[in-house]
């Protein structure tokens, strides 16, 4: 039979067939030849991937070789597969009983927490990608909230929701539904990689430098399919920064990916004029420490098997018999950035891309107010809105409503940030009034004082064990006296976190407030440890302690006479608060602020 004899369709199957064998041919003579200069890999072309549920056990028998005792964590975990607990959960929910011993960090897994005795329920955290949620979504969330939970949410400040006060009997509804919606927030709790979280204003910001919305994303499924990255020894944030309008306090996390620019004058061939991140290591400020630059300087398409083999060495090695040194800041520490990153080598196909930072053009600075009020976007005739939350708390409604202004003159698109607020994109500016009025009307607020666009403040007492004081409800009391006390004209971050595990990270807050309990006769009363001078970005700072065990009823004149002293006798109206407090001796500002204490003390008790 001639080639004329054939179909055309026969024909196109032969030049394939044939074409197919004659690469096959040419991949074996080449399998033989060593590989000269390879290209940077895309996104996950890991050295090794997968193995699952063994690399614990591994771990751990690691350090049972060396006379070492697991904690109890690490037993459960050893004891039972977290992610293969789900008829356990079901069946709990049918006897409507809430897990008992370590059944309760397990079922965290699931991103459930029996937050017992704070509240008798759970609270379910949710896994949203970049914090980007539709509206849809958040409607529909809204109505699981009502449905089974206490008819409200909670934003935190990992750019994330949680729903709280749900039965028992309600749990799995909850997961189930949020499944329907496509939410998968398997891991977002206990040790796992919490909310993978980007800048808010990622493809809409007119001076970002890379939309790094799909790198989160890519991050966030690469976790949900590979079970190995569900084996960790605690819990791991990752933050990517585009150089957007509002900073994502990436240097707070485990992994912060930094956009970078390397110009022309100082490109190379191996590292091209362009767009690129700088990889950081080891940011865990509830532990005074930020992340610190490795000399890794990664294409977009290289982070991900970055990150793994990051995750891989801390998996591998990470400490399993103490849960205060297993972060992976201890073993860096233990270790070295060298060491470790020689280990992360294993796992990657290419060599670790070292550059100098001081080659590297950083962006400008982010707008401490760029998360509140309207701000034009990079697209023409937009603008995008941030939404003002009393301290994260948002009720159904408000969420409904929320939901269809964003539908209705918006792109449907929410964006939630880590400083405990939503954004609303994609507004015309000639319905910016109209969406202004419809915001009010929800009770919330578009436009914040320079005290309530900072005040972050984590559960508290109200919904966490761990919390001596109720840090939410603190917030609104601090903020009405000081509002009415004096008028601020620079922005003032100020952070309420209720014990050391520091969820509203109150050493890198302008006023950082640590909850405790004070001695008032022979009572314990609410109170915190007031710090002072923390910083993130560009302004890196660990707060200081300005004040020890103050009341919950003297915290709001403790934190007027503060700012008294920093509006008075500041240089110029232009010097920051940080800048203010870092040029003082701790101890002299301590006098200062002591003696206009007691000049508001006096002036109270001679008012009329």
């Amino acid at each position: 039979m001639t080639m004329k004899e054939f179909s055309e369709e026969q024909k196109q199957y032969l030049q394939g067939f044939a074409a197919g064998a004659g690469l096959a041919r040419q991949a074996q003579s080449l399998a033989f030849l060593p590989v000269l200069n390879p290209q940077p890999p895309g996104q996950g072309q890991t050295l090794t991937v997968g193995g699952g549920r063994d690399l614990l056990v591994q771990a751990q028998d690691r350090f049972l070789s060396q006379g070492k005792k697991l904690t109890p964590e690490e037993k459960a975990k050893r004891d039972k597969d977290p992610l293969q607990l789900w008829d356990e959960h079901a069946q709990r929910a049918e006897k409507n009983e809430f897990p008992k011993g370590t059944d309760v960090f397990l079922t965290k897994f699931e991103g459930l927490f029996f937050v017992s005795p704070a509240q008798n329920s759970y609270m379910c955290r949710l896994r949203l990608p970049a914090g980007v949620i539709n509206a849809h979504q958040l409607s529909s969330v809204a109505d699981l909230a009502e449905s089974h939970g206490g008819g409200y949410a909670h934003v935190t400040t990992r750019a994330n929701l949680q729903i709280r006060e749900i039965p028992a009997s309600q749990g799995m509804e909850v997961l189930t539904g949020l499944r329907d919606l496509g939410i998968i927030n398997r891991g977002a709790g206990a040790d796992n990689i919490r909310n993978i979280t980007c800048s808010p204003t990622a493809g809409i910001d007119p001076g970002e430098w890379i939309d790094t919305r799909p790198l989160a994303k890519r991050i966030h499924h690469y976790i949900l399919n590979h079970p190995e990255m569900y084996c960790l020894p605690r819990k791991f944030n990752i933050a990517i920064d585009g150089g957007g309008e509002v900073s994502t306090v990436a240097d707070t996390n485990d992994i912060g990916f930094f956009a970078v620019r390397v110009n022309e004058t100082d490109a190379t061939p191996e590292f091209p004029h362009g767009v690129y991140f700088r990889m950081e290591l080891g940011g865990i400020t509830g532990h005074k420490d930020f992340s610190r630059d490795t000399g890794v300087l990664l294409q977009e398409d290289q982070c991900l098997a970055a990150a793994a083999a990051v995750l891989r060495v801390f998996i591998d090695f990470g400490d399993r018999t103490d849960r205060k040194k297993a972060r992976l800041k201890y073993l860096l520490d233990e270790w070295g950035f060298e060491k470790y990153l020689a280990e992360g080598q294993k796992h990657l196909l290419f060599p670790w891309p070292k550059f100098p930072e001081e080659k590297c053009q950083r962006p400008r600075q982010a707008n401490p107010l760029g998360h509140v009020d309207f701000h034009p976007q990079k697209q023409p005739g937009l603008a995008y809105v941030g939404v003002v939350l009393p301290v994260g708390k948002l009720t159904c409604e408000q969420m409904r409503q929320l939901a269809r202004i964003a539908q209705t003159h918006g792109t449907g698109d929410i964006r939630l940030t880590v400083w405990q607020n939503l954004l609303l994109t994609g507004i015309p500016l000639g319905k910016v009034n109209i969406v202004k009025e419809e915001i009010e009307k929800t009770g919330l607020h578009w436009s914040a004082t320079r005290i309530r666009a900072g005040l972050v403040a984590c559960t508290g007492s109200q919904g966490c064990k761990f919390a001596a004081s109720d840090t939410k409800g603190h917030a609104e009391l601090i903020a009405n006296h000081l509002e009415a006390a004096l008028e601020m004209d620079q922005p003032v971050n100020i952070h309420l976190t209720g014990c050391h595990h520091s969820c509203a990270q109150h050493y890198i807050g302008d006023i950082g407030l640590l909850g405790t309990k004070v001695a008032e006769g022979d009572d314990q009363v609410e109170g915190y440890h007031i710090y002072i001078g923390g910083g993130h970005g560009e302004n890196r700072a660990i707060g200081k302690e300005l004040l020890h065990d103050v009341t919950v009823r003297e915290t709001p004149a403790a934190l007027e006479a503060l700012l008294r002293v920093y509006l008075e006798q500041r240089l110029s109206p232009e010097q920051k608060f940080h800048q203010f407090v870092a040029s003082l001796p701790i101890e002299e500002l301590r006098q200062r602020v002591q003696k206009h204490r007691a000049e508001l003390a006096h002036s109270l008790e001679v008012a009329p």
